[in-house]
């Protein structure tokens, strides 16, 4: 794989943003040009070093490219794929980053460019948004399937692939199909599934609140990713439907039968019905990056006293560990410690955790 490759970006965002940075710093001698409708964006890139030129359109600077990113908004593909074409070269390679595949294929193939098209999903994120938040780590250790077209050359594939496994992240290949079962499966039903709980508690709770007042522990975790954004998942509905509506009629049958089994109260029944789940639960492998974000966080016993919060954030801060959040568990029915403290990242976890210990504090 060559080294002085030339790179363009339409849209440089969180993720456009962080694959750019990523390119950066494990290519230095890379070429990137970007476009993105922020200009503030595109003025950071130059500042960070990060951009080498920035574009005010989509124009022929762009024919010198060897890899062309569409990191825009999935609703602007249509326009952008159709004002890049006249300026592809054959020797360029097109990807995408969205999180549904099958869509963005079709397009390629409406305008003929399927010898040339590998669909990419960086399974990586955050509710943050925007190049200001953009990070190289963002990447690391996260699957980023790709989709290519059965016309793109098993060669391309390949320096594609190892180009994408450069950067930190674990390319898997897949079919644009497979892909979007696959993640209706694991991303896009459980966000359905959390975003219906969190309105079956708001439609059910007393005018008092009190449902929403000890919704805490096991409730909080398992609807945690209905904060996400409104509008993406409308989108990702509109152009996932038929996967997402398939998966959800088998789970609208698995509620059936489970609802019959505690009415008739069968107790083995009930019981191979959980233990069945934590089993395969348990065989996950665990990973920093996933279609849905893992939670960094650690547990402290504290004294029920003035200043005894501000003391914890005041020695993480003075040991340069940045707090995404932190709050007092009311609801402990199934968690040790009263303060929950939630990081940005993995590491912050050890390294919390060390220095609390050693001042006497009880961590779970």
């Amino acid at each position: 794989m060559k080294s002085d490759f030339t790179c363009g970006f339409i849209g440089l965002g969180l993720i456009g943003g962080s694959i750019a940075r990523a390119l950066r710093q494990f290519h230095p001698d890379c070429r990137i040009l970007a476009y993105d409708i922020n200009q503030d964006a595109l003025n950071a890139a130059v500042e960070d070093g990060v951009a080498d030129q920035v574009l005010s359109c989509l124009g022929a600077e762009l024919t010198d490219c060897d890899y062309i990113f569409l990191c825009a908004p999935v609703s602007e593909n249509d326009a952008n794929l159709l004002q890049l074409k006249e300026y592809l070269s054959p020797h360029c390679l097109l990807t995408d980053v969205g999180s549904v595949k099958t869509n963005i294929h079709k397009h390629i193939e409406k305008i003929g460019l399927e010898n040339q098209f590998i669909g990419g999903h960086p399974m990586a994120g955050s509710e943050r948004t925007g190049y200001i938040n953009s990070k190289a780590l963002l990447l690391e250790n996260a699957y980023y399937i790709l989709t290519p077209c059965p016309e793109v050359p098993s060669s391309v594939v390949t320096d594609f692939r190892e180009l994408i496994a450069s950067l930190g992240a674990i390319p898997l290949v897949l079919d644009c199909r497979q892909h979007d079962y696959i993640t209706a499966a694991v991303s896009h039903l459980p966000h359905v599934i959390a975003a219906s709980l969190v309105n079956l508690i708001r439609q059910s709770d007393s005018e008092e609140g009190t449902m929403k007042q000890i919704a805490a522990g096991g409730f909080k975790d398992i609807t945690r990713i209905a904060s996400s954004s409104p509008v993406m998942w409308q989108q990702i509905c509109l152009t996932n439907g038929e996967n997402i509506c398939q998966l959800l009629e088998i789970y609208i049958q698995s509620l059936v039968q489970i609802r019959q089994q505690i009415r008739e109260a069968q107790p083995d029944a009930l019981y191979a019905f959980f233990d069945g789940a934590r089993t395969y639960r348990d065989s996950f492998i665990e990973a920093s990056s996933g279609p849905i974000k893992k939670s960094f966080s650690l547990r402290i016993e504290i004294a029920d006293e003035p200043g005894a919060l501000a003391a914890i954030a005041t020695i993480l801060a003075l040991n340069q560990i940045s707090i995404k959040n932190i709050g007092i568990v009311h609801n402990r029915e199934q968690e040790d410690g009263v303060l929950r403290v939630e990081f940005y990242e993995e590491e912050s976890i050890q390294k919390s955790s060390e220095i609390l210990r050693s001042k006497g504090y009880i961590v779970y």
